[in-house]
C-alpha cells in the first residue's frame, strides 16, 4: 500500500508528461545603506517564478488555482498561491516588486540588470532529477548565467557588467527534488546508494556548482538549506500508513536534518579557500522557521499543518492542482498551498525569518564595496 501510493503522484506526471492567503504587503523600502544592484536567484519550485512556463515539461504552475493571491490573480508559473520568499526579498532590498523568470525573453535590460530568477521547478543536483520532468538542469542555468552576463555586458560594457556581477546577491534553494521526489518516491539511486552516500553525492554535485558561481564572479551567495522534507503533505501521504493519522515522518526529516548539517560544514571551507576574502557563502535556514510553524501553527495563525489548501491536499501539485480543483475558502490558515509548496502565508513568514540574514549580507555589502 505504502509503495503504490508513494509512487502515484510521480506516476501519473511520468504518464502525462508522454501526452501531449493573501498576498502579504510588503512596502518596497530600500534598507539603509543598502548598496545591492540585484538578486541572482537558482535552484526549484521555491524560487522559480516561471521558468518552466518557457520549458517543454508539465511541471508547470501557470494556470488557476495558482497566483489566485497574487497580483492582478494571475497564474505567474509560481508553485504557491501570491508570492515566492525571494519575491518579499527583493522588495524589502528596494530593487523592485517581483522577480522576473530569466527565460521571459522579452525582459527589458533595466529589469535583467535588477534581478532575475533562473531557477526552474523539479530540477534538483542530481542530473538524473531534472531529468524525470525535463526541466532545467542546474548546470544549464549556470549557462543560461553565462548568457545573462554577454546581454549585459553588450549594454553596459564589460567592467560595469563585472562590478554588476561582484556586487549581486545570488541565492540557491535545491535539493528537495533530489530527495522527495528521486531518492524516495521514483527511488532510482536507491539502488546505488544509501541515504549517507546519496547525502555526500548531491552535497558534491552542489558545491560543483557553487564553485561555478565563484568563477563567475559572484562574491555573495546565499544557500537555503532544506525544509522539514517529512512534514511535506506529499510526504505523509505517500509514507505512512492510511488510517494511522497525518504525522511527520520523522526518518525523511532526519535525512533533511544530517544533509543541512553536512551542507553548512561544505560553505566554510568552500569561503575560506577563495583568493578573494571579500567573498562571503551564507547559510540560510529553511528548516527551523517552517517546523516551528508546523509545531506551533497557533502562533502563526494557522489552522491546518499536514494537507494543501488546493484539492484535497493530500497529493495535488502541478496539473493535479487545476482550475477544475476545489480549494480551501482561506489559504491564509493553511502552511502548505499544494502537497509539496507552502502557501503566501508561509512564506512570507520564511522571509521574516531570512530578514536578519539579509541585513547582514547588506552590511557586508556595504563593508566590500
Amino acid at each position: 500500500m505504502k509503495s503504490s501510493i508513494s509512487h502515484l503522484l510521480l506516476l501519473s506526471l511520468i504518464y502525462f508528461n508522454g501526452l501531449v492567503s493573501k498576498a502579504q504587503a510588503i512596502p518596497r523600502q530600500r534598507p539603509f545603506n543598502n548598496t545591492i544592484p540585484a538578486l541572482l536567484i537558482f535552484g526549484d519550485s521555491i524560487v522559480d517564478p516561471g521558468n518552466n512556463d518557457y520549458v517543454g515539461t508539465i511541471l508547470k504552475a501557470n494556470f488557476p488555482p495558482y497566483g489566485q493571491d497574487f497580483a492582478n490573480r494571475a497564474a505567474t508559473g509560481r508553485f504557491t498561491n501570491g508570492r515566492l520568499p525571494t519575491d518579499y526579498i527583493i522588495s524589502y532590498v528596494g530593487i523592485k516588486d517581483y522577480v522576473p523568470p530569466y527565460l521571459n525573453r522579452s525582459l527589458s535590460i533595466d529589469e535583467l540588470m535588477t534581478g532575475v530568477s533562473f531557477a526552474s521547478s523539479g530540477t534538483g543536483s542530481d542530473p538524473l532529477t531534472p531529468r524525470l520532468f525535463n526541466v532545467v538542469p542546474l548546470p544549464k542555468q549556470l549557462e543560461h548565467l553565462q548568457e545573462y552576463r554577454k546581454r549585459i555586458e553588450d549594454a553596459i560594457g564589460k567592467g560595469n557588467t563585472n562590478n554588476l556581477i561582484k556586487k549581486s546577491v545570488f541565492l540557491i534553494s535545491a535539493g528537495i527534488n533530489d530527495f522527495v521526489l528521486n531518492y524516495f518516491t521514483a527511488q532510482f539511486r536507491r539502488l546505488n546508494f544509501s541515504v549517507s552516500e546519496y547525502e555526500k553525492f548531491v552535497l558534491q554535485l552542489f558545491r560543483e556548482f557553487i564553485q561555478g558561481l565563484l568563477s563567475q564572479g559572484a562574491t555573495k551567495i546565499a544557500v537555503v538549506g532544506l525544509p522539514p522534507l517529512g512534514c511535506l503533505p506529499f510526504t505523509i501521504t505517500s509514507k505512512t500508513i492510511p488510517l494511522t493519522g497525518r504525522q511527520c515522518v520523522e526518518r525523511i526529516n532526519s535525512v533533511a536534518r544530517d544533509y543541512n548539517v553536512l551542507l553548512q560544514s561544505e560553505l566554510r571551507p568552500l569561503q575560506s579557500t577563495q583568493p578573494d576574502k571579500g567573498t562571503k557563502i551564507y547559510y540560510a535556514d529553511f528548516y527551523g522557521p517552517l517546523q516551528d510553524m508546523i509545531q506551533n501553527p497557533q502562533k502563526y495563525g494557522f489552522e491546518e499543518v499536514s494537507s494543501g489548501c488546493c484539492g484535497t491536499g493530500l497529493l495535488e501539485t502541478s496539473f493535479l492542482c487545476n482550475p477544475k480543483t476545489p480549494v480551501c475558502p482561506d489559504a491564509s490558515k493553511y502552511i502548505f498551498w499544494d502537497s509539496i509548496h507552502p502557501s503566501d502565508r508561509a512564506y512570507y513568514l520564511v522571509f521574516q525569518a531570512f530578514r536578519p540574514l539579509i541585513d547582514f549580507i547588506i552590511k557586508d555589502t556595504v563593508a566590500t564595496n
